[in-house]
């Protein structure tokens, strides 16, 4: 039985990024579900709500933004990721090969022109996230009266 061989596969490398992610995924969630209050459960519960329709049509829909913090910070993580790859999926070439890995395989050959272009691309692929995730994520951004 069990779960068949991981290693070395596209899948093993899924298994692994999404546990080695999760509390990336896990604090922005926590986050965003403990800046609801208690209030609007209150009211929830005034009207008689049920507590799964309390978690459906209040909790969920107001803890939205922290949904794609998460989504967002768990993908870039999962990019970037190097130890975790490198041991579950190795480097095998149309298969398991990534971006971080590649990088390590120029830098071994010392192709550092290479290695710098990728290392580059990837910093800009950060940048890019960051500005989408404030773009995006109304919580993201400061009060207009300047305070935070």
């Amino acid at each position: 039985m069990g779960l068949g061989l991981l290693p070395f596969t596209f899948a093993g490398l899924v298994v692994g990024s999404v546990f080695y992610s999760l509390p990336f995924v896990v604090q922005p969630l926590q986050n965003a579900f403990e800046a609801i209050g208690e209030s609007p459960l209150e009211a929830a519960a005034t009207l008689r709500a049920s507590p799964l329709d309390t978690f459906l049509n209040v909790v969920l829909p107001l803890a939205r933004p922290g949904y794609l913090t998460a989504t967002v910070m768990g993908f870039a993580h999962t990019v970037g990721e190097f130890g975790v790859v490198l041991m579950l999926g190795g480097n095998i070439p149309d298969k398991t090969r990534v971006l971080s890995v590649q990088i390590y395989d120029h830098v071994e050959a010392l192709e550092y022109t290479q290695a710098h272009g990728l290392a580059a691309g990837m910093l800009l692929f950060s940048f890019a996230t960051l500005l989408i995730l404030y773009t995006l994520n109304p919580s993201g951004r400061r009060p207009k009266g300047g305070k935070p």
